[in-house]
Order: structure tokens, then C-alpha cells, then sequence
């Protein structure tokens, strides 16, 4: 919502977004790339609109250590400044005054899909939760690694991100990976429901979705979501149009239709 990413698509110079989905949303991310980054305006601009901040801070911890592995290609590691670089951020934001913007720290990218080693994505987050106990820590697999996925206990909020998915409620291949990644929730940990939100045509067509069925793709994911206990929210994937490849739609350059169901699941659960 905040990354960065100016749409293609349109002439309007933005990269801010609160002001198109305040009305159905609560929540949204704040990319965080730089340890010298100021985002204090980006979290009051959210607060104005009565939304919270997961902040991103895949940067601050981790980077490219080398090449292969057998998921994604790459493999990433703890830098060997982090502490620096996460207390220069901490300092920068006034974060201690301002975590009151904030609902989560989001750490990691895909974590196991892209090497990262349950040793460092927990000294990671085990840090960062030692510092600010009251903020929630959320973590995003790819669903190719959650087999091999390990959830540090000062993770909050767990999710994993398959898209193309008509109906994940009667999906047979979504249905049993959102069942094995509940039983790698421990201790009261909570489930956060990643909506596809976004139309790339060739993914989209071979799981047979048009931009025009996309509100029931949405209408379907609630009904999971609101179905089981363990889940706490959902984020929807993507806004901005252009962001994953050229011709990507996201969810602002879809019909109106699918933006009015966005709209009408966004307010029953955020009560706006």
C-alpha cells in the first residue's frame, strides 16, 4: 500500500494508496528498505485514515548470501549488522513513541523459500519482539516450503500466499496446505488469510479466473477466512497495477463490481 510503486497504469504521481482503501481496510505495509528511512509522515498519513501499519523489514535483517538451494533459487541470511541497522531504524522512527501506528512487523520474505534458516529468521524475530513485546510479528511462506516451514514462537500471525486459487474452501491442494500450516501454529498463534487480489492473465486463466469473477474469488476467501477460529485477518495482493509483472492488474484497475465486494467484505469485518 505504501511501497514505494507508482502505478503505470495511470498519470497520477502516487505511491501512497491510504486514500483509496481507508473505507475497507484497517491495515496495510509500509515497505522499509533502508535502515535511514524516515516513515513517521507514512504513519501518520495511515493513522489520519484510521489504519494501522505492518512495516516490512525484510531489508533491515536479511540479504542475497548466495545462489541455488532447492526452492526459490536463492538463499538469504541474517546480515551481520542487523542489530545496528534495526536500532538506527528504531532510533530514526521513534519507534518506541510511535509504535502506536503500527500492528505488526513483518519479517522475512517467503522465508524457507528463500533459504533463510529457522536459526536466523528466529534471532530475527525473537530481537525484534524483545524490544517492542506488544507489537504482533507476522511472517508470509511460500506454499512450497511450508512443509519445512518453522514458526518461531514470538511469531503472532502466520500466513502463506497461493494464488490463482477460485475456491481455497474446496480447493483440494490449498484445503491441505492451510491444514499443515496450522499445525505448525503453536501457543496461540494466529493465521492471517492472504487474498488474491491481483489478475495476471495467463495464472489467472489457467486457474479459470476473469478479471469479472473476481469478487467471487474475494467472496470465496472470506467465507474461509470467517469460518475458522484461527483466523485473525486478511491482506489482500496487490494494489497498484504493474507491480509483479508489466501486465499485472491490481486490484485498483479491476472492475468496479470486484472494488464494490472488496469494499463490502472490508467494511463487515473492520466495522467502518
Amino acid at each position: 500500500m505504501d511501497v514505494f510503486f507508482d502505478d503505470p497504469t495511470d498519470d497520477d504521481p502516487k505511491t501512497n494508496y491510504a486514500s483509496e482503501v481507508f473505507e475497507m481496510s484497517n491495515l496495510a505495509d509500509i515497505l522499509v528498505f533502508a535502515p535511514d528511512q524516515n516513515i513517521i509522515s507514512n504513519l501518520e498519513i495511515m493513522d489520519g485514515f484510521q489504519m494501522k501499519a505492518y512495516l516490512h523489514l525484510n531489508e533491515i535483517f536479511f540479504e542475497l548470501k548466495e545462489t541455488g538451494g532447492d526452492k526459490s533459487g536463492v538463499i538469504n541470511g541474517l546480515r551481520s549488522d542487523y542489530q545496528e541497522r534495526w536500532t538506527e531504524f528504531v532510533n530514526v522512527n521513534h519507534i518506541e513513541e510511535n509504535q502506536k501506528y503500527i500492528q505488526a512487523f513483518y519479517m522475512g520474505e517467503e522465508p524457507f523459500w528463500n533459504g533463510i534458516s529457522f536459526e536466523e529468521l528466529k534471532e530475527a524475530c525473537d530481537y525484534v519482539k524483545a524490544d517492542f513485546p506488544n507489537v504482533k510479528i507476522m511472517m508470509v511462506e511460500a506454499p512450497g516450503a511450508i512443509d519445512e516451514m518453522m514458526v518461531p514462537e514470538s511469531v503472532d500471525w502466520v500466513g502463506f500466499d497461493h494464488y490463482f486459487i477460485k475456491d481455497p474452501t474446496s480447493n483440494q491442494e490449498f484445503q491441505e496446505e492451510f491444514e499443515l500450516l496450522k499445525t505448525k501454529c503453536t501457543n496461540g498463534q494466529q493465521i492471517i488469510v492472504v487474498m488474491d487480489s491481483h489478475f495476471l492473465p495467463l495464472y489467472h486463466r489457467l486457474g479459470g479466473i476473469k478479471k469479472s469473477t473476481l469478487d467471487e474469488v474475494a467472496r470465496n476467501y472470506y467465507a474461509l477466512a470467517d469460518s475458522d477460529e484461527m483466523v485473525v485477518g486478511i491482506i489482500g495482493y496487490f494494489w497498484p497495477s504493474g507491480f509483479d509483472l508489466e501486465n499485472s492488474t491490481g486490484a485498483r484497475g479491476l472492475p468496479q463490481h470486484v472494488k464494490n465486494e472488496y469494499i463490502r467484505i472490508g467494511k463487515a469485518i473492520t466495522g467502518k
